[in-house]
């Protein structure tokens, strides 16, 4: 089995121009945003290894909060999601993968969960 490490920021509540109904478009939606990325590991992580030996969690965070561009409606969630893994690949290429889930919370009725989980491994040079 290979060795693998997965840095994750789960639960986000971040509002997204997003929607394709008349209700939906024109105002932000709360999202509840997850993401995970898988990347080279280190040998070993010993008590003094600096941060630039793994990945900074306030990268994901901004990848899904700031990162996102605040005048464009994603039509899809599947859109947010592809902005946010395209970010992650290009900020570092250690990132390996990354695996988005995304909740719609404005449409729940009874607190169920309806979104997306969107898996996507580094593209081929």
């Amino acid at each position: 089995m290979t060795d693998s490490l997965i840095l994750e920021v789960a639960d986000l509540e971040v509002d997204v121009l997003t929607g394709i109904y008349s209700e939906e478009t024109g105002n932000p939606q709360p999202l509840r945003i997850t993401i995970q990325t898988r990347y080279d590991i280190a040998d070993r992580y010993d008590p003094d290894t600096p941060l630039d030996a793994s990945k900074n969690y306030m990268d994901l965070k901004f990848a899904a909060s700031e990162g996102l561009p605040k005048d464009v409606h994603f039509k899809l969630i599947e859109a947010v999601a592809d902005h946010i893994c395209e970010s992650l690949f290009v900020q570092d290429t250690r990132v390996q993968a990354v695996t988005i889930k995304i909740v719609k919370l404005a449409i729940a009725e009874a607190n169920e969960k309806i979104g997306i989980t969107m898996h996507r491994e580094r593209p081929a040079d």
